[in-house]
């Protein structure tokens, strides 16, 4: 098989059938929804909160709301009293248990639930994806995070509609060196490899740090793509506004960092400072633009024209010159 990621590869342009990239269409079907761009931000405390998810979910984009902290039944009544689409998080303890309960003795079901854990090819998350499926069953279930074809497999046959890839590959991710395993550094081949066997979509999380990686992930199999660290650091952002040097920036941290934990147990993400970047709405366009580009290049009018375009992997003393420029 062959190992790679995403500054390893880059992707080979057909001939061009439009006038205009702007005809170009990045939208994206999901659970029987479609979305602008499949693109979705990283369900972190430092990158979405309930402001940003209304505002995404009212503007055609795709959202997952973490789930610390929160009372999961309240969000999704606030979303459907404002006629939004509910996209929550839950893992796999006896307060997501009651949390599901409560959701059925109240008579709500958020339209997408993702089953958000660090290793999510484990019995517990067959238990979960099961009483989802018999209490929630109008839920579209996401379930991850894993990073084999194996994970993927049983993850369907267990009843999940979409399975999420990638164990430790963000940027502030430190499992590979906290525990010796995970996807970190090949998370693009995972993708591949991972979708080879996959009957559903598809969402690579973790390890894009260009647009450009967007347009690869969509290449070797997958329907949407995660962001953690491009969607942090916005002006909207929920993460702490910290000044450095008169320059500001947003603290962005990992799920299992002891500064989203409250303590130092099982700590296997870190926390960084982004520097600002300006509005997420701005950031969103240029992403469409730059997804509608990479669209034109592969001889396609539509996203998964991507998928039929070729690829070389990069190697050689002077393969990364020009990504450095």
């Amino acid at each position: 098989m062959e190992i790679f990621d995403y500054d390893n590869i880059l992707l080979l342009p057909r001939k061009c059938r439009v006038q205009s990239r702007a005809e170009c269409d990045a939208s994206v079907e999901l659970g029987g929804r479609r979305f602008k761009l499949p693109v979705v931000p990283a369900n972190m405390k430092t990158v979405v909160d309930e402001k940003i998810c209304t505002w995404m979910a009212q503007n055609g984009y795709f959202y997952v709301m973490h789930r610390f902290d929160l009372d999961n039944v309240q969000f999704v009544r606030d979303m459907h009293a404002k006629g939004c689409f509910a996209s929550i998080s839950l893992g796999v303890k006896k307060p997501d248990y009651e949390t599901v309960d409560r959701f059925v003795a109240e008579g709500l079901c958020p339209e997408y639930i993702t089953i958000d854990i660090a290793h999510g090819h484990a019995d517990t998350v067959k238990e979960m994806i099961g009483y989802l499926k018999a209490k929630l069953p109008r839920a579209f279930i996401i379930a991850g995070n894993v990073g084999t074809p194996e994970a993927v497999i049983d993850l369907e046959n267990w009843g999940a509609d979409a399975t999420k890839i990638g164990i430790g590959p963000g940027k502030v991710c430190i499992t590979k060196l906290k525990t010796g395993f995970g996807t970190g550094g090949w998370q693009l081949s995972a993708v591949k490899w991972c979708a080879r066997v996959a009957t559903k979509p598809i969402i690579a999380d973790g390890g894009i740090r260009s647009h450009g990686d967007i347009a690869k992930s969509i290449r070797f199999g997958a329907t949407m793509v995660m962001v953690g660290s491009l969607f942090a650091g916005h002006e909207e952002s929920p993460g702490e506004t910290v000044e450095e040097n008169g320059e500001r920036f947003k603290e962005y941290y990992g799920s299992a960092s002891d500064f989203n934990k409250g303590e130092y147990r099982h700590v296997e993400g870190k926390r960084i400072l982004e520097p600002i970047k300006g509005s997420l709405a701005d950031t969103l366009v240029e992403m469409e633009q730059d997804v509608q580009s990479s669209i034109s290049y592969s001889g396609g009018t539509k996203l998964m024209d991507i998928r039929k375009v070729n690829y070389v992997i990069l190697g050689g003393d002077n393969a990364g010159e020009h990504l450095l420029m």
